[in-house]
C-alpha cells in the first residue's frame, strides 16, 4: 500500500521495539529489571499528593471543557512565577509561554515553526528524537557524534563548523539518554558562538535558533549546577526556546502538562500550530498545575525526598559499576549528575558465550545481558548514535532499591560465564 514518503521512511522507536521484547519475556514469568523506560512506577514514586487532590478536585469541579489554545492564564502565570522565583528567568504569561500535553508537541511546534525543509538542524547524538523531529520536517541533519570525554556534551569547537545557514541547534541538558549536563564554561562558549554566528546574518534573514529542553532542569545531583542559555547571556532571550513542563519534576509523565518559553512572535506561531492538531493539556491537569505549582513548600518538599530518592539509586547503581569495573569485567560509567538516567558502558562485542557463540554486534550484547542476566537498558544507538556505541541508558524511574544487589549479582554472573 503506497503512503506518504513521511510515513514510509519515518523510523519507529527503537526503544518500544525493545520494550515489546522485555514485556514478552515479562508475560512468561521472567524476572526482569526494567532499566529502559525515561518513566515511573508510581508505586515507588508517585506524583505530588497536593497536586494529585487538585486534579480529582478540578474533574468534580467540572473543568472539562476546552482550555485556551495557549493555555489557561491561571497555569502560565503559575509557570512565570516559578520560572522567575527557582530559575530567574522573565517570561511574560501574556503571550511568551505555551502550554501543551508534555513537551512532544511543544518540539514538534518549535521545529514546524523555524525549520523549512532542506535547512540544516545542529543536533547531538546520542539525544532524544532530533533525528526524528528533523526527518518530520525534512531538514538537513547535522547529527554531532559526541564522546564520553566531554560527558556525551556537544562542544562549540564541534558545532562551529556547521553554523553557516543553519536555522536550528538543538540542545538539552540535562541529556536525555545520558543524565550528564553543560557546563557553565561549555555552554557559555556555544552561547558566543550562537550570538557571533547572529551578527553575521542580514537583518532581514532567519536567525539562528536555539531549542533548549531543560525538561530535567530541577533534577540536579551533588555539585551539579544547571544553567541556561538565556541567564548565561541574556541577549539570546529573542533567539531561544525553552521546552519545560511537569512530567519529569513531578514524576507525572501521564498527566501531560508541559510548556514552552520564548519570543512572542516564535511562541505565537508555535500556538497557531498546536491549535490545528489539538495537542493541549486537558483543562481538568491545567487547573490543577495553576493550584499545585504556586504552593512553595509543598512544591519544595516533594522534590527534596524525590531527588533523594533518584540520587539514591543512581548512586547505587553507578556504585556497582565502578566495583564490577575495578574488579576487570570489561564495564565502565558517568557518575550520575542529573535526569533518571546513569550512563553504562558495556565493552562486551567479540565475547563469546558459553554455548561457543560469539557477540557480534552491540544489539546482540544487549540482548545477552538481557537474557542472561534479566538486565534491560537502552543502547545509545536508540538515540541516533553509532551502531557500534558500547554505551547505555540506564534509567531509575522503575528501579527498587531492594532489587539493585541482586540485579548486579544476576549481571556478576553473566560477565563471568563470557570469555
Amino acid at each position: 500500500m503506497k503512503l506518504s514518503h513521511l510515513s514510509e521512511t519515518l523510523i519507529g522507536s527503537e526503544i518500544i521495539k525493545l520494550a515489546a521484547g522485555i514485556k514478552e519475556k515479562m508475560a512468561q514469568g521472567q524476572k526482569i529489571y526494567n532499566y529502559t523506560i525515561g518513566d515511573f512506577d508510581p508505586e515507588i514514586f508517585p506524583i505530588p499528593k497536593e497536586f494529585e487532590e487538585a486534579i480529582v478536585r478540578s474533574y468534580r469541579e467540572r473543568n472539562t471543557n476546552y482550555p485556551a489554545a495557549d493555555g489557561i492564564i491561571e497555569l502560565r502565570k503559575a509557570v512565570s512565577t516559578l520560572i522567575h522565583e527557582r530559575e530567574g528567568l522573565e517570561y511574560d504569561p501574556a503571550g511568551e509561554i505555551l502550554i501543551s500535553a508534555g513537551g512532544r508537541p511543544l518540539i514538534y511546534a518549535t521545529y514546524r515553526a523555524i525549520v523549512d525543509k532542506g535547512e540544516k538542524v545542529i543536533y547531538a547524538v546520542p539525544s532524544w528524537n532530533n533525528n526524528h523531529y528533523t526527518h518530520f520536517v525534512e531538514g538537513d541533519h547535522v547529527a554531532i557524534e559526541t564522546t564520553p570525554e566531554n560527558n556525551f556534551m556537544p562542544t562549540a569547537a564541534e558545532i562551529r563548523p556547521h553554523l553557516e545557514g543553519a536555522s536550528l541547534l538543538a540542545l538539552c541538558s540535562p541529556l536525555n539518554p545520558t543524565g550528564t549536563t553543560f557546563s557553565k564554561e561549555q555552554l557559555e562558549a556555544i552561547c558566543d558562538m550562537v550570538l557571533e554566528e547572529n551578527e553575521k546574518r542580514p537583518a532581514e534573514g532567519k536567525r539562528l535558533f536555539i531549542l533548549f529542553d531543560q525538561i530535567y532542569w530541577q533534577l540536579t545531583f551533588g555539585g551539579t549546577v544547571h544553567y541556561n542559555p538565556v541567564s548565561l547571556r541574556p541577549a539570546l532571550k529573542e533567539c531561544t526556546i525553552f521546552i519545560d513542563g511537569m512530567s519529569k519534576t513531578f514524576a507525572s509523565t501521564g498527566v501531560r502538562v508541559g510548556w514552552a518559553l520564548g519570543p512572542a512572535a516564535v511562541i505565537g506561531k508555535m500556538k497557531a500550530i498546536l491549535s490545528h492538531i489539538g495537542a493541549w493539556s486537558p483543562m481538568p491537569e491545567q487547573k490543577a498545575a495553576s493550584r499545585y505549582l504556586i504552593q512553595q513548600e509543598p512544591v519544595s518538599n516533594y522534590l527534596g525526598h524525590y531527588k533523594a530518592a533518584i540520587h539514591e539509586r543512581l548512586e547505587k547503581i553507578y556504585a556497582g559499576f565502578e566495583s564490577l569495573k575495578k574488579a576487570g569485567f570489561p564495564v565502565d560509567a558517568i557518575a550520575p549528575q542529573a535526569a533518571i538516567y546513569l550512563t553504562i558502558k558495556l565493552e562486551l562485542k567479540g565475547k563469546k558465550t558459553e554455548a561457543g557463540n560469539t557477540l557480534n554486534d552491540q544489539a546482540a550484547v544487549t540482548d545477552y545481558v538481557l537474557n542472561e542476566a534479566g538486565l534491560a537498558v537502552v543502547p545509545f544507538y536508540a538515540f541516533g548514535a553509532s551502531k557500534e556505541s558500547p554505551w547505555y541508558r540506564l534509567s531509575v524511574g522503575t528501579c527498587k532499591l531492594e532489587e539493585i544487589g541482586e540485579m548486579f549479582g544476576k549481571l556478576k554472573e553473566a560477565l563471568e560465564k563470557l570469555r
